[in-house]
């Protein structure tokens, strides 16, 4: 099993675009059209490679969960990265600036964006393929 795709309400494509073609730089737009949604038209693209993709539909309305909050809803959603260094300057070209700096340990390294639509992005840069150390719990 596997996640094909994440589908995102969006403010605007293009903006929401310049976010992700600098995060995923070897992705492309796969497809795209217009729809109407529950009465709203819409504009929609599928971006990502030949298995995974997010759908980006723009005429969103409204504000963003608060992401400091305990409100229902989307907390975050992460991708692993081969360079994190690398992803985190191509992201600060376009204009976007680590927003947590997460976890950094022997195993693996993190960092959180949060995207044009206020979506918050976590990118995890394994350094280990050992799976007991990149799962690694504190549980106390």
């Amino acid at each position: 099993m596997r996640l094909e795709h994440l589908n995102l309400v969006v403010n605007d494509l293009d903006e929401s675009l310049v976010f992700y073609k600098a995060a995923f730089p070897h992705w492309r737009v796969r497809g795209g059209g217009e729809s109407i949604w529950h009465g709203t038209p819409r504009k929609w693209l599928h971006f990502g490679d030949d298995y995974h993709y997010l759908s980006l539909n723009d005429s969103g309305t409204g504000e963003a969960r608060d992401l400091k909050s305990n409100a229902l809803g989307l907390a975050h959603f992460a991708y692993v990265v081969d360079n994190i260094d690398a992803l985190v300057a191509r992201l600060a070209l376009v204009g976007f600036e680590v927003a947590i700096i997460g976890g950094h340990d022997p195993f693996y390294k993190s960092r959180y964006f949060i995207d044009p639509n206020g979506f918050e992005v976590e990118f995890v840069e394994y350094l280990t393929d050992i799976p007991s150390e990149r799962n690694q719990y504190d549980t106390e």
